[in-house]
């Protein structure tokens, strides 16, 4: 991963797009969201992107990192898929879509087989109702 310069003047792309979602674009809230949203579709554990920030020169805690995911999970611009219940990932794709866990080297990866489909249950518990599916596949090499 390159370096990037973070002290520079906030993104207009992040100052956008985290005013988009109702976030005061803070410091440290912009320079994670030039992270995480700068090169396509990623999926980050809260430790990667602190690594990352630490290696960009960021100066914010894991505490920081994992409240911030989080605000921008609940804010709409990120999905969190539990792969175990001691281990998530913030993928920045929030569409509809589902994904392979490889235990082998702790990467998350989206299915994109045309084929795969999932049929949903004809109806939910009483006065509930389907959110979204998560569909994790644990996959290991061979």
């Amino acid at each position: 991963m390159s370096k990037r310069k973070l002290h520079e003047p906030m993104s207009e792309i992040a100052t956008v797009r985290l005013r988009q979602a109702k976030l005061r674009p803070t410091r440290q809230r912009a320079e994670l969201a030039e992270l995480l949203f700068h090169g396509g579709h990623r999926h980050l554990t809260a430790d990667a992107l602190h690594a990352e920030a630490a290696a960009n020169g960021a100066r914010v805690s894991l505490a920081t990192i994992y409240n911030t995911l989080h605000q921008f999970t609940k804010a709409g611009l990120l999905r969190e898929v539990v792969v175990n219940p001691t281990h998530s990932y913030f993928d920045t794709n929030t569409t509809d879509h589902q994904h392979f866990y490889c235990e082998d080297d702790d990467t998350l990866i989206d299915i994109v087989d045309p084929e795969f489909e999932i049929r949903l249950p004809r109806s939910s518990p009483p006065e509930t109702e389907i959110k979204r599916i998560d569909v994790v596949v644990q996959v290991r090499r061979r």
